[in-house]
């Protein structure tokens, strides 16, 4: 009878294993998304893209991403989720034990060719100031850029965005990326913890790319426009769920007739 169990235990993980597989290279594997992070995990950032620093200069990303970098597709105008987003982003700086400027960097790019270079030097100013540690000042670019500049970079990361009105839907979510410019990690979200930060960066710092969280997460969440944020997708985890409690079940009832006849003998 143990192991009739073992048995059963077994085929349970390997099958909720293969199951979970099978749906996410199946949302993998859905139309694109018009909004949200189609993920580009091990690809490269554009590096070729020119942007515009906050002195008015043009430069390339290859110029700039020579250590793990921390991107943020924001707009400067934004009244939702860019604001909150940087605010946390400079509240965690002070919480992360490693060295800014020479162990990691962040870039923000806006998203909306509305924007200056003036508009990205104020926004800097203001996310500096908040920062109460020691921070370089080139270790948080602000850049601005033309559209199909705009497009290159973002279309490189998975970023999805259109515009509505004078808004921008988009997501809330950080790219990290290696030294070498390769996508490591995507963070979702307005929200961290420090120790994400920090694992984030290590990994990049390796050229570790860690996929299997990020498709879960792909899987386990959609982007919810109106809302601005990523949602439970419980349709997904209910179905996924059902699937499973249903093979449970017939695994269950297949073994029940071992353990009668087992009985009946030793009577």
């Amino acid at each position: 009878m143990k192991e009739k169990t073992y048995i059963a235990i077994f085929i349970v993980r390997f099958l909720t294993v293969f199951l979970f597989a099978s749906l996410i290279l199946h949302a993998q594997s859905s139309e694109e998304i018009e909004v949200g992070i189609d993920e580009n995990l091990g690809g490269m950032i554009a590096l070729d893209t020119k942007l515009i620093n906050e002195a008015g200069e043009v430069v390339t990303v290859a110029e700039l991403v020579n250590k793990p970098t921390i991107f943020l597709f924001v707009y400067f105008d934004c009244p939702g989720l860019c604001n909150p987003l940087m605010a946390e982003v400079a509240a965690l700086i002070d919480k992360v034990d490693l060295i800014p400027g020479k162990e990691y960097q962040l870039i923000s790019v806006s998203i909306d060719e509305r924007d200056d270079f003036e508009d990205a030097a104020s926004k800097k100013a203001n996310y500096l100031a908040a920062i109460k540690k020691k921070f370089p000042s080139d270790a948080w670019r602000f850049l601005t850029g033309e559209v199909d500049q705009i497009k290159k970079i973002t279309g490189s990361a998975g970023f999805k965005f259109k515009k509505e009105g004078d808004e921008i839907v988009h997501a809330g979510a950080l790219v990290i990326t290696s030294k070498e410019g390769k996508i490591t990690r995507y963070l979702m979200g307005t929200t961290f913890l420090p120790f994400d930060i920090k694992m984030a960066l290590l990994e990049a710092t390796d050229g570790k790319v860690t996929p299997t969280v990020a498709k879960i997460l792909k899987f386990c969440y959609r982007f919810d426009p109106q809302g601005r944020q990523y949602v439970l997708n419980i349709t997904s985890i209910a179905g996924a769920g059902i699937i499973l409690m249903a093979i449970v079940f017939v695994i269950i009832i297949s073994i029940k007739p071992g353990r009668k006849n087992k009985v009946t003998k030793e009577s």
